[in-house]
């Protein structure tokens, strides 16, 4: 046997006020989108916004449902929605961030399993890295792409071995 270690590289910024303008203004837009959560269960708002490669921005925000689970987190909603609208243009980031009641949560709010492989569905369809923002109160962790979210992924080219 042996033993190894993954390492993941980040940024770290301690307010939104340090981020590029870019970032920050895809930070506000997540924030914004909370607005649009639906949380009746659960009381956990997330709102989500992805850069597209034109520079347009496309939010989304989770939405629940009494038949679990029938409801969709907001990351996938965002990326879905600027998929269907906008086929062509290639996903460069997405910033993501939780409230719970009314106020933004101080840590970050990562994104579940099940959005991480949306998000490495997008970088493999494109053929690039998407930036990853968790944006909270008291920081920002940005990533380079989701691989640093999720070693040893599954894409397409996995099941042609």
């Amino acid at each position: 046997m042996t033993n190894k270690r993954i390492e993941i590289d980040y940024q770290e910024f301690g307010s939104v006020q340090e981020l590029e303008p870019q970032d920050r203004e895809l930070c506000e837009a997540a924030e914004k989108a909370l607005a649009g959560s639906y949380a009746p269960y659960s009381n956990f708002n997330v709102g989500a916004a992805v850069r597209l490669s034109d520079g347009s921005i496309v939010t989304g925000a989770n939405q629940e449902n009494s038949a679990y689970p029938s409801g969709l987190c907001a990351e996938r909603t965002a990326m879905f929605a600027a998929h269907a609208n906008h086929p062509d243009l290639q996903m460069r980031s997405i910033a993501i961030t939780g409230a719970q009641n009314g106020l933004l949560n101080s840590g970050i709010t990562a994104p579940c399993g099940a959005c991480r492989q949306v998000i490495l569905e997008m970088e493999d369809r494109y053929q690039r890295p998407v930036r990853i923002l968790l944006y909270g109160e008291n920081g920002t962790y940005c990533f380079d792409s989701i691989k640093d979210l999720l070693p040893f992924c599954f894409v397409d080219s996995n099941m042609k071995e």
